[in-house]
């Protein structure tokens, strides 16, 4: 049977989760235990998966005010002393590190269980995501793990981001989790019920943030009239807007890819799964980034600009003459390099990558190259 893998998935949003399953549905029949806060963002599971419920340190305080007044250190960036959250965390990973030995824990995402990983002598892959990451705590989890996975194309790639850690990072391309088959246009718009002649804009909003800010919203609708504005996904309320009979709020769906195919154009994040849908289906994309930690959907969309991939802006139009210069630039740039970052054996090229990962990093006779390299005359010290 072939050797175990441990995956750690962060909860926030849905994306990670979704990442996980399309990486598994292509790993081969290995066993493999999931770690999440969260088993409501997974689906089910066959019976080579098993589940482990983590609690939930998000949040979770020091015991004491003097506890939580120490220093953190610059190689970490959440652990708060005194935290039972936080020690159970460590404890069920422990546990499973030394339950099942795992051959890889692919790490999507954290600094600490990284770090963690490599201080229990157990190799961790860490996924990759855009950002400033320059900090002590990222460039250490970086050193710690045998390898990255950059879940996007190359091209997108971060010019800052250091030579030495791309060196160990495998460029997927970009990975999409829908699976169905995108349909034409007029067939989408007659599945939802829609006018296949009317412009229809659709503002597309994940769970990992606040929602699309629907007072902008309202202007669009004002400023291109003729356009049929549909929103899906959360909206973000101010408390005085106006409704506009050519703007409607879907809410949660589970056809998100009907939506997004019967679109003439998509507004949305720069939410990573969010881009590769859009490239997916082939749609002009303006591209507003939300406030994450370090900067990431800022540096995704900046990358998405430079290539000419997306229209992007720094916020949300605030008048009727910015929405129709957004809408306007979105059309200019097309899908020309959008559609070329999808790549549709992307979950598949990160399974094979890993599968050989486990085999350079474990079998024998890789070992026994090593110990004949380490044991031919080279010096190890300065």
């Amino acid at each position: 049977m072939s050797r175990p893998f441990a995956f750690f998935v962060h909860h926030q949003g849905r994306g990670h989760a979704r990442r996980c399953e399309e990486i598994i549905r292509h790993l081969d029949d290995r066993p493999i235990t999931i770690l999440s806060a969260d088993r409501v963002i997974f689906g089910d599971f066959d019976e080579r998966i098993s589940f482990v419920e983590l609690p939930n340190a998000i949040g979770d305080p020091s015991a004491t005010a003097a506890l939580h007044n120490q220093q953190t250190p610059d190689v970490t960036q959440c652990v708060p002393l005194g935290s039972s959250a936080l020690k159970a965390n460590a404890e069920e990973i422990v546990g499973v590190f030394k339950r099942d030995n795992p051959a890889l824990m692919i790490n999507d995402v954290s600094v600490e269980w990284a770090l963690l990983a490599r201080l229990c002598s157990v190799p961790s892959v860490k996924i990759r995501m855009h950002g400033d990451r320059s900090d002590a705590s990222h460039i250490a989890a970086y050193q710690a793990c045998v390898g990255m996975i950059a879940p996007f194309h190359a091209d997108l790639e971060q010019p800052d981001y250091p030579e030495w850690a791309r060196a160990k990072t495998f460029y997927s391309g970009g990975l999409c989790t829908s699976l169905d088959a995108v349909p034409e246009k007029k067939e989408a718009r007659d599945r939802l019920g829609l006018s296949p002649d009317r412009k229809i804009i659709l503002a597309l909003s994940g769970g990992g943030g606040s929602g699309a800010n629907y007072a902008s919203l309202t202007m669009a609708a004002r400023a291109l009239p003729d356009a049929l504005w549909l929103t899906v996904g959360p909206v973000q309320l101010e408390g005085h807007e106006t409704e506009f009979t050519n703007l409607r709020q879907c809410g949660w769906v589970e056809n998100v890819l009907d939506y997004l195919a019967a679109a003439d154009v998509v507004v949305a994040s720069a939410g990573d799964n969010t881009c590769h849908e859009i490239a997916r289906v082939g749609r002009p994309f303006l591209c507003i980034p939300e406030w994450r930690y370090y900067d990431e959907q800022v540096a995704k969309a900046r990358e998405l600009a430079r290539l000419g991939a997306a229209h992007v802006l720094t916020t949300w139009p605030a008048s009727n003459a910015q929405w129709q210069r957004a809408i306007t630039g979105a059309l200019e740039v097309g899908t020309k390099r959008l559609v070329p970052l999808f790549d549709a054996q992307a979950a598949k090229k990160i399974a094979n990558h890993l599968i050989a990962l486990d085999g350079h990093l474990w079998d024998d006779r890789s070992t026994e190259a090593n110990r004949t390299v380490a044991s031919g005359g080279l010096s190890l010290v300065g």
